[in-house]
């Protein structure tokens, strides 16, 4: 790496840097929770803003492994600059949406803007601290780090709740005052850059073909239902899906330096552990569905539901360590399978719709603890598994690749979650449920539990599908990659 000789990483540079991730994970993030009241607020469509929820996480997907690639070309600090920037535009224009015709293209346009700035910041401040930070205080930093995005994560949904009281737009106005302040406190900080090896060409085919699919992707499963999937928009957009998702291919396979190295998925290890991690991230879906319960069905406030997750930002930031633990004495496949399965009994417990409110509360807490007791487990193991059977030479595309699966995975599954949730509440009894699960108490919200119930179902599809994932692809003992 091509750094300034001598120099050293301290607390300002990394505290600032960590106010960026805080902007994002605990300021962004916040909408999983407080989406109903800016919805009431602005006069917008349900379906609208759950795109607006979703979008964030979708664009720090597409091109957090492009600022990755463009921080070690150009530089680190100078990408992080940038991200600030996105973030402070990105926040502006949320906290600022106005009431009227042009709510949802300013708050969608703030939302893109806070998940590029995410895009650039996660990846180019990681590879920062690691040149800048040696050893023990290398492990400290990126400590601290994670601290701020599991830990950023785990308080969203509880700060947002706590923040809604002063106004929804203080949230994002305060996530512009913390940019500042992070870009006051990165001043002067040497730049990074990585060694050169070969030039190849940005791949904006691949970049912009992919986007496209998954935009696309992103408004169907959104808005499907109200479109309605054999009207000429519903077959357009999957038409769009299709023939973008071809065209990536096509142009991905076999291309020097590809935006996604198709290669690295040759590795079964690796194309497992980033399927599981891809669907368990899916999983946040259920956060946005038992909230919006929560808050519609139950009328308990957005301060109210985000007490409620308390549990869940309290397990992911003190067992974290443990699921590093587990990988060191069991290996990867089990606390994965472990954490996994934990997931999915909280989702269980929250299909529990047809309860009263004060039971169905008492299930929340429980099932927010172990979702985040489940994603501990599962989080330091599943990332070992991905990048250690890689070459060398490959660490770096597939840890882009792996973070991409993260945060589209959020993407995707909130977009899904909340898109079938939409779609099943509609003034509609769902006659096949309501012999399965008799739903006592009101009943002037059962179609709202029943979709809900629905729509968590589609969570646990996917805890079947990574464990299956994991089951298949990963191996009882993991040997080291062949260089």
């Amino acid at each position: 790496m091509t750094n300034s000789v001598g120099y050293k990483g301290n607390d300002k540079l990394l505290f600032g840097i960590i106010l960026g991730v805080l902007a994002f994970w605990l300021f962004a993030q916040t909408t999983l929770n407080i989406n109903v009241d800016m919805a009431k607020d602005l006069n917008m469509d349900e379906s609208m803003m759950n795109i607006a929820v979703s979008v964030t996480a979708l664009f720090s997907g597409i091109f957090i492994v492009v600022f990755g690639g463009l921080a070690d070309k150009i530089g680190r600090v100078k990408i992080i600059r940038i991200g600030f920037y996105f973030s402070i535009i990105g926040s502006l224009l949320v906290g600022l949406t106005p009431v009227g015709s042009a709510s949802v293209s300013i708050l969608i346009l703030g939302r893109i803007f806070q998940g590029l700035s995410a895009a650039a910041i996660m990846p180019a401040s990681l590879a920062l601290i690691k040149s800048y930070w040696e050893e023990k205080d290398r492990q400290r930093a990126i400590s601290l780090w994670s601290m701020g995005s599991w830990g950023g994560s785990g308080f969203a949904a509880l700060f947002g709740g706590l923040m809604v009281n002063i106004g929804w737009r203080w949230i994002f106005f305060a996530a512009a005052a913390f940019s500042i302040i992070g870009l006051i406190m990165i001043k002067g900080t040497p730049e990074s850059k990585a060694e050169r090896k070969e030039n190849h060409k940005s791949d904006y085919a691949g970049i912009i073909t992919f986007m496209l699919a998954m935009i696309a992707l992103q408004i169907l499963v959104s808005k499907g239902a109200q479109l309605g999937f054999t009207s000429v928009a519903g077959i357009v957009l999957i038409a769009a899906i299709f023939l973008f998702s071809i065209m990536f291919f096509y142009i991905e396979k076999g291309k020097k330096g590809a935006f996604i190295d198709l290669k690295l998925f040759n590795n079964m290890i690796f194309t497992g552990a980033t399927i599981s991690n891809f669907l368990l991230n899916g999983t946040a879906g259920m956060l946005i569905v038992s909230l919006i319960l929560l808050q519609v069905g139950g009328n308990l406030s957005a301060q109210e539901a985000g007490i409620l997750t308390l549990g869940y930002a309290i397990a992911i930031v003190l067992f974290i360590r443990v699921g590093e633990k587990l990988l060191q004495r069991f290996g990867a496949r089990k606390p994965m399978l472990w954490g996994s399965l934990i997931v999915g009994l909280a989702i269980i417990l929250l299909m529990f719709t047809n309860v009263m409110t004060g039971t169905y509360k008492i299930l929340a807490i429980i099932a927010y603890t172990l979702f985040g007791l489940g994603l501990a487990f599962y989080a330091t193991p599943s990332t070992d598994a991905a990048l250690s059977n890689l070459p060398e030479n490959q660490t770096g595309a597939g840890s882009g690749i792996y973070k991409m699966a993260s945060s589209l995975g959020a993407a995707l599954g909130v977009a899904t979650s909340a898109g079938v949730f939409a779609a099943f509440n509609v003034g509609k009894h769902v006659q096949w449920l309501e012999g399965v699960l008799t739903f006592v108490g009101r009943e002037d919200n059962v179609v709202v539990r029943e979709a809900a119930t629905i729509a968590l179902s589609v969570n646990l599809l996917m805890i079947i599908m990574a464990v299956l994932s994991i089951v298949i692809t990963i191996p009882k003992s993991s040997g080291k990659a062949i260089n």
